[in-house]
């Protein structure tokens, strides 16, 4: 993987809301996904990348189910971006391409839950708006392990690069 430059770069966090994170999900739990995810987050900061957190609320309802807040490990930081979404991905009916716009993001780096839904989706919109994107295919799950490899096998090589944690880390410096 080429190196990436922070400024340039968004890791953008998926869902990592406990009523998400506590469901199952294969082939990682989501606590194994939100602690990697927080790992990753620290090291984007550091590296003066930027974090987009993602959440998710039900349209059209009146008051949210429980959990539907951040996991207070992923809540939101200085610097950070929040993006509540109402739409699978998280580009839909929100300001997420503005703000990645104003800031000069030209890398979109995924991690979180649902592989094969909030995290494709996202994606495929990213790819479309001409982001560069990429996968953190270990900080990442989906509902069962069959929809996970296959998005990762898949989709996700057409429209970006998968990586590990660890070359991601590489990545920025």
């Amino acid at each position: 993987m080429n190196p990436l430059d922070p400024r340039r770069t968004a890791l953008v966090l998926i869902d990592l809301m406990p009523r998400i994170i506590g469901l199952g999900t294969a082939p990682l739990s989501g606590p194994v996904v939100l602690e990697r995810s927080v790992a990753l987050a620290a090291a984007t900061r550091s590296a003066g990348g930027l974090v987009v957190n993602v959440r998710v609320e039900r349209p059209g309802v009146e008051v949210q189910p429980d959990g539907s807040g951040f996991a207070p490990e992923a809540a939101p930081q200085p610097g950070d971006l929040e993006i509540v979404k109402r739409t699978i991905g998280a580009f839909g009916r929100s300001p997420l391409d503005t703000e990645l716009q104003s800031r000069g993001i030209a890398n979109v780096v995924l991690a979180g839950i649902a592989t094969n839904f909030g995290v494709e989706s996202t994606a495929r919109a990213a790819a479309d708006l001409g982001y560069e994107v990429f996968f953190v295919t270990d900080a990442m799950t989906g509902l069962d392990d069959h929809a996970h490899n296959f998005a990762i096998s898949y989709p996700f090589p057409r429209l970006g690069t998968n990586c590990t944690s660890t070359e991601y880390l590489a990545a920025l410096g």
